[in-house]
């Protein structure tokens, strides 16, 4: 692995104690360029978590709090008339928080419907429409989203539309014991000691090197027959859409760069299935597809 990913790794590790491979995960996602869907309870470490990945690489940071009140102008901004000293005026758009190139987007399944769908835009075309103009969003842009359990109280479940946005989704967990005496003995660092280990053209260069990691023919052959086991499983009501299929893709050929090599095995696709799949088929099915995705990986052959 490059020297640099690996000491942005390791800082990530002394912040999130235990949670080695979903830290590599999120790491992926953000080389990948998608974005990150989080559940998990609360305190788990999410916005931690967040916080800490914007600050190691250096990137502006937003967090937003997603509440049942809050407004779509809430998180886009708002064009706000403005009167000049000759008695004439203009409308003059005040960028919302959304305008950031890391934004956390916290607990956003509490928001309504029509509030979390104000980030589609945002997340697709790295851009948002409000009175008829387009405003482009900073570069890089990522969006991290926590949500909670839709068992708990004051939820609203995403809409399909909008998990597809995620390029990824993880789950943190419960530390495991050595962890979680480390975190109460204080021998973890906190998110904002966390000085930036790349610059913006760093960055960029690794993003841009995802793209040329190359796949060959075999590969893409057995994500085809992942795909199409997932379109002919009778326990799903339907399976994976191109674009998941294109996640899978960059996704396998980002975890690819960050162990080190330049080429994508099955063994990247494998390991980032899970998170890229999951979330992704029908709610109906969503409470036993990991099972389901599991049960694929192990039928469909690598050859």
């Amino acid at each position: 692995m490059d020297e640099k990913l690996k000491t942005v790794l390791s800082n990530l590790n002394q912040v999130i104690l235990g949670k080695e491979h979903q830290i590599k995960l999120a790491l992926t996602c953000l080389l990948a360029q998608g974005h990150l869907l989080i559940e998990d309870l609360p305190g788990m470490g999410k916005t931690t978590l967040s916080h800490a990945l914007a600050n190691v690489l250096g990137l502006q940071y937003q967090r937003i709090q997603f509440t049942s009140d809050m407004l779509p102008s809430d998180i886009l901004g708002s064009s706000v008339y403005q009167k000049e000293l000759q008695g004439a005026g203009q409308f003059v758009f005040h960028h919302g928080p959304v305008f950031s190139q890391v934004v956390l987007a916290d607990e956003i399944n509490r928001a309504t419907p029509k509030t979390q769908s104000a980030l589609l835009e945002a997340m697709e075309e790295r851009q948002v429409s409000v009175d008829g103009q387009t405003h482009a969003l900073p570069s890089p842009f990522f969006v991290i989203a926590t949500q909670n359990p839709l068992s708990q109280a004051g939820t609203f479940p995403l809409p399909e539309s909008q998990l597809d946005r995620f390029l990824m989704r993880i789950e943190l967990g419960y530390p495991v014991a050595k962890a979680e005496r480390q975190l109460l003995e204080g021998k973890n660092r906190r998110a904002n000691e966390l000085q930036p280990m790349l610059n913006l053209h760093e960055l960029e260069q690794y993003q841009l090197a995802v793209k040329n990691v190359q796949v060959s023919n075999a590969l893409l052959d057995y994500i085809q027959r992942l795909l199409a086991a997932t379109r002919e499983d009778p326990a799903l009501t339907y399976g994976l859409s191109p674009r998941a299929a294109l996640a899978l893709l960059n996704s396998a050929k980002s975890w690819a760069l960050l162990s080190g090599r330049q080429h994508v095995l099955p063994d990247d696709v494998q390991v980032v299935f899970l998170a890229v799949v999951e979330h992704r088929l029908e709610d109906s099915v969503r409470d036993q597809s990991g099972q389901v995705c599991k049960k694929i990986l192990e039928k469909v052959s690598v050859l």
